[in-house]
This record gives C-alpha cells, structure tokens and sequence, in this order.
C-alpha cells in the first residue's frame, strides 16, 4: 500500500476523521429525515418511534435514515479527508479497476468461507462473561436483542423490489461506504502509526467489528474485517474489498428472501448444520482462497512493472 510523506500526521487524520464523522452523521441525519418528511408527511412527526426500526411502521423512511446514517458517518469522513490532503480520490484510495479474475477467487472466498464463519458465529453467540460481568453481559444481551428486531424489520420482504432495495441498504451502501472509511481511511493510517500492515489491517477489523455493537458476532465480524483489510492490501484496490463486502451482507438478504418465501422460520437463517468434516473443509478452502488471491495480485504487479 503506496503512502504518501507529503501528509498530515496521522494522528492528526484521526481527529480530523472523528470530526468529520460528528459533522457528517448530524448533517445527513438532517437531510434524511427532511427526505422522509417529504415523501411520507408531517405524520412522522407526531410519532418518532419509527425512527428505532423495531416496529415495522415507516419502515421505508427507515431505511432512509439508514442510508443517510452510513453516507454520513462512513463515506464523508473518508472522502473529506482526501479533499483534506488534496489528493485524488483514486489514488489517496487506490481505485484502480478490479480484475475479472480477481473478483471471482473474492467471491469463491466469501462463498466457502460461509460454513466456517457460521460456526465461528454460533461459538460467539453461546459466549459467557465471568460473573463478576453479568451485569455487562445482561446489557450486551438485550442491545442484541434490539438489533435482532431492527433488523427483522428491516429484512421483512414481501414484494422482489423489497428485496432489490434491501441489497442496495444491507448490500451495496454499507459495503461502499465501510470499506472507504475502515480499510481506506482508517487502514492506511493505522499503517502510518505501526509501520506494520498486520498490525493495522487487525486494528481497523478490531474497530470495524465493534461499532457495530452487535458483542455476541463480535469474532465473525473481525475475522471479516481482516479478511477484506488483507485483500485490500495485497490488491491495492479498494473494490475487491467492497465487492467481498456486498457479497457476504448481500447473501444475508438473499437467505432471509428464502425462507420469508417458503416460510419457514427466519430463527433458523443464522444456524449452520453440517458435519465437522464441512468445517474444515470450509476452513481449508477459506486459506487456500486467501493464498491464492494473494498470489494472483503479486503476479498483478509483477506483470505491470515489466
């Protein structure tokens, strides 16, 4: 990954993207919030309790708080601290245009990597605190809890243009708007701190699993977050990450399209059931996957020097 002297510290970055990231979220909140009281009327107004997602009621105007949340508290930071340090955007953020090839080892990857990731998930799901934490653990547990009926809300598709709009807000604007500010921003000046690409690529992963607040898929979610820092690192284009990205969130969709249609129970969308042998199975091609993309954008590189 190129960095280049002539910036900012990096510690001076970070504040610069926390600022952003207060400025950005409180702006679009308000912007979103006016685009929803001119399609749905001043009848939101005289009750907000739409606003936490649990309901089901204008969950439409939702969805748009949603979108305006993410451009706001992820992409603006990201892309305001490029304009910060006049660089471009495509090579501040390595936008070079993804190989055709490449993208499909990335979707290979996140495909066989979906057993494996699943038990990770049930293992972080059945975690335990120490007594001394129960109190901690009780919170955690009904912060889960409401997450668990936002998001059901949220995922509750009768219509396929229900689901073609859940993709673009669970799929493609979290994807875009993550991965430039957790890999490109804050990775590459993790990067700048350390000196270490590992160091930073966990950091960022780290960072990236817990703003999500959801503690009981804590470790899927960083081993992700790893997975899309590494890919980022050795492609040097941000768009592997983010395809890597749409895809895993885009499967969740597609899964819980599958059961709302066969009706069956969305309790079971999250559970995995194959023998041990599966795991592992899974575990190996994850590995072999990872060797393989790394491999493949080396000989990128080395074939664009010669």
């Amino acid at each position: 990954m190129q960095i280049i002297k002539d910036e900012k510290s990096p510690y001076v970055q970070f504040l610069l993207l926390a600022i952003y990231a207060l400025v950005g979220v409180s702006v679009f909140a308000i912007l979103g919030f006016g685009l929803c009281v001119a399609i749905y009327g001043l009848d939101l107004l005289k009750d907000t309790s739409w606003m936490a997602g649990q309901t089901g009621q204008n969950i439409g105007a939702f969805k748009i708080i949603l979108v305006a949340q993410q451009i706001g508290f992820f992409l603006a930071p990201a892309i305001l601290l490029a304009i910060t340090e006049r660089k471009k955007l495509n090579l501040f953020y390595q936008l070079k245009t993804p190989k055709t090839t490449l993208l499909a080892l990335v979707f290979l990857l996140i495909l066989f990597s979906f057993p494996i990731m699943g038990c990770v998930n049930e293992m972080n799901q059945k975690m335990v605190l120490p007594d001394f934490l129960k109190g901690l653990e009780a919170w955690m547990k009904a912060s889960e809890a409401q997450l668990a009926k936002t998001t059901e809300s949220i995922l509750r598709m009768k219509t396929p243009m229900d689901f073609v709009i859940n993709v673009l807000i669970i799929g493609a604007f979290p994807a875009i708007c993550e991965e430039f500010l957790f890999r490109g921003a804050l990775q590459r000046t993790f990067s700048r701190v350390f000196k270490n690409p590992h160091i930073a690529i966990w950091v960022s992963a780290i960072i990236f699993s817990s703003i999500h607040l959801q503690f009981f898929g804590f470790f899927p979610r960083m081993l992700l977050g790893a997975a899309f820092g590494y890919i980022y690192f050795w492609s040097g284009s941000i768009w592997y990450g983010v395809f890597a990205h749409f895809i895993n969130n885009s499967f969740a969709v597609g899964l819980a399209w599958y059961f709302q249609k066969n009706n069956l129970p969305m309790s079971n969308a999250e559970k995995t059931d194959f023998a041990w042998y599966g795991y592992l199975i899974s575990a190996i091609l994850t590995l072999i996957l990872l060797k393989l993309i790394k491999d493949q954008t080396l000989n990128h590189q080395l074939q664009n020097e010669n």
